[in-house]
């Protein structure tokens, strides 16, 4: 099996619609960290799992120094974004979200 792991940063908006009352609900940023994880258990025809520019290209340029809320579908949680960045690359199977230094939410597919 061979794994590979892309890591980018994003600056990005959004606001939580949440059932409480909560600051996040106000327009606010974060620079977030964005890790992918993608595995094979074989190499395409350029011997790579895949392009780490395509993965840049699918994800950065689409959330870069956007505000989330008007081109998600979904309340844009960490969760919510973590799941989103794995279904949009085939063989993703595992995203970690940081939208802060304490903050980490991960979506893993399951096996």
């Amino acid at each position: 099996m061979y794994i590979v792991i892309k890591r980018m940063e994003i600056s990005a908006s959004h606001r939580l619609r949440l059932s409480y009352p909560s600051k996040c609900e106000n327009l606010h940023g974060h620079n977030w960290n964005i890790t992918i994880y993608c595995r094979s258990q074989r190499l395409n025809a350029d011997g790579m799992v895949v392009d780490f520019s395509h993965v840049k290209e699918c994800i950065k340029s689409k959330l870069d120094h956007q505000n989330l809320n008007d081109i998600l579908p979904f309340n844009p949680t960490a969760e919510n974004i973590a799941h989103w960045v794995c279904e949009q690359i085939p063989t993703c199977f595992k995203v970690e979200v940081q939208e802060s230094e304490n903050n980490i939410a991960i979506y893993e597919k399951d096996q």
